[in-house]
């Protein structure tokens, strides 16, 4: 009934999937900055005279949980809105959510979110 969809955008980008998710409905989200890399393996940078290799770059995490029908629609916004069409645009993880409560009303599931 529910599900996590787990973006990982470059920074630059955060607005613009963001203005595109809350123009689907979405009234909550979580948004973390993280540091990781994958196929682009970091980067070198000239600091001082000295060459240092950069391991992981700065990337943008956003958490949502909703309603399975949304999915797609979500998906869909968040790949148009983060394509740079360069390598390191991201990920997109689709998971299920077993249970949802929210604290203050003990409200579950879909009424929860």
């Amino acid at each position: 009934m529910m599900k996590k969809i787990e973006c990982i955008v470059k920074p630059f980008k955060l607005d613009d999937v963001k203005t595109a998710i809350t123009d689907l409905g979405i009234s909550g989200m979580t948004v973390s900055e993280v540091r990781g890399f994958g196929r682009q393996k970091g980067h070198t940078e000239l600091y001082r005279g000295a060459e240092y290799q950069v391991d992981f770059l700065p990337k943008i995490k956003i958490d949502l949980v909703v309603n399975d029908e949304q999915v797609p629609s979500i998906v869909e916004a968040v790949q148009k809105e983060a394509c740079t069409g360069r390598i390191g645009d991201g990920k997109i993880f689709v998971s299920d959510v077993e249970q949802s409560i929210r604290i203050r009303t003990g409200e579950n599931g879909p009424e929860s979110l």
